[in-house]
């Protein structure tokens, strides 16, 4: 017996996982995609969810490890360390944001394969 999935919900859900890196800021966007893991029975959303969580880690791993040095750097040259590593800063966030653009438009032209982000490290 095959099993038939709701073409609509799969895309609401698997969006829902990884549009929720855009509140990346507050803690709690991670819990989107853990509880969508957790309550579908949908491989496709499930493992939308499980790429989703991997990159919310890769985005913190990320900006903690150049975040740190540079706010550091900033705050012993008064900020003029900033002003240098602005275009770093900028960079990061074009990336995070553009990569989370290119996974939504994944999810709502192909619904039914799984977005998978390049070159990030994969815990789940």
């Amino acid at each position: 017996m095959q099993v038939t999935y709701n073409s609509d919900k799969r895309k609401l859900l698997s969006s829902l996982c990884h549009g929720a890196i855009f509140f990346s800021t507050a803690l709690f966007s991670i819990g989107v995609p853990i509880v969508i893991n957790l309550m579908s029975d949908d491989p496709v959303v499930k493992s939308n969810a499980k790429e989703s969580i991997n990159f919310h880690f890769n985005v913190w791993f990320w900006a903690t490890l150049i975040g740190i040095p540079i706010g550091i750097l900033s705050w012993i040259t008064f900020g003029i360390g900033g002003l240098l590593f602005f275009p770093v800063i900028a960079f990061g966030f074009a990336l995070h944001w553009g990569l989370t653009i290119w996974a939504l438009l994944h999810c709502f032209s192909q619904p039914d394969v799984p977005f998978r982000y390049p070159f990030i490290f994969r815990l789940f």
